[in-house]
């Protein structure tokens, strides 16, 4: 009798995403992708490409017209609203690119608010957020605020709160984006850290040079897998392909 494979980090399967018009707009167009646990991918492709409505149907924040959606082997997509949220918050983390870090509250509180919802009691809330900040490089930055940091530190302080309750992917949205090249080298160095450290991490953008630096690229077009540098063969569809204007091209 074999062994039951292990659950993949992430997993999309036959994932569709259509927005009401004449003709409908299909964002994504049978989407078919598999994360393993412990790997660096990059999702690329230019704006308009499906990249941003992958992310969102990955991370739970949108659900898919049809298909199905597994983190850590769970199925989410057929979870209620408040189961989703819950164990959303328990198995993806997230990073983009504005920060979204609180500007009154210290590096520390804005790293232990990621585990607000999570059962853990406030004292244990600061020392995990102080050991992810350590993690993350900035120890000596606890009790410093948004407005004290510079970008690439604002951007590090977003990381160690993705990652402070341990998910089992995080979602990276261009995680450079607002930041000047020596930054942005800085936070990718940090990524690759953390990867090598078991976290399975998934960074979308439209960057073909911050892609090229990850062991895995996913190229999307037209709301589809254009190719998956895995398989080393083109994975576009021989079905007509889809504008987002509805036609069938």
């Amino acid at each position: 009798m074999s062994a039951t494979p292990p659950a993949a980090a992430l997993e999309l399967r036959g994932i569709v995403k259509k927005y009401p018009g004449t003709p409908p707009v299909h964002a994504l167009a049978g989407v078919d992708l598999r994360i393993e646990d412990g790997e660096l991918a990059a999702i690329v492709g230019p704006s308009g490409s499906g990249k941003s409505t992958m992310l969102h149907v990955m991370g739970t924040l949108d659900r898919p017209t049809e298909g199905t959606v597994l983190v850590d082997g769970r199925d989410l997509s057929r979870m209620g609203d408040r189961r989703l949220s819950a164990v959303r918050s328990q198995l993806i983390g997230f990073v983009f690119q504005q920060f979204f870090l609180i500007d009154g509250m210290s590096a520390l509180d804005n790293v232990g608010n990621g585990l607000l919802y999570s059962g853990t009691k406030p004292r244990q809330r600061r020392q995990r957020a102080a050991q992810a900040l350590i993690r993350v490089g900035l120890g000596e930055r606890l009790s410093h605020f948004p407005n004290q940091l510079s970008g690439g530190e604002r951007q590090r302080v977003a990381i160690a709160r993705a990652v402070v309750h341990r998910p089992a992917i995080v979602l990276a949205d261009e995680p450079t984006g607002n930041l000047d090249s020596r930054s942005s080298e800085s936070i990718m160095e940090l990524i690759h850290e953390l990867n090598a450290e078991g976290t399975t991490i998934v960074v979308i953008t439209h960057d073909h040079d911050v892609a090229a630096g990850l062991p895995r690229q996913i190229s999307v077009r037209d709301g589809r897998i254009e190719h998956d540098s895995l398989s080393h063969l083109s994975r576009r569809a021989s079905l007509p392909e889809i504008s987002h204007s509805g036609a069938v091209k």
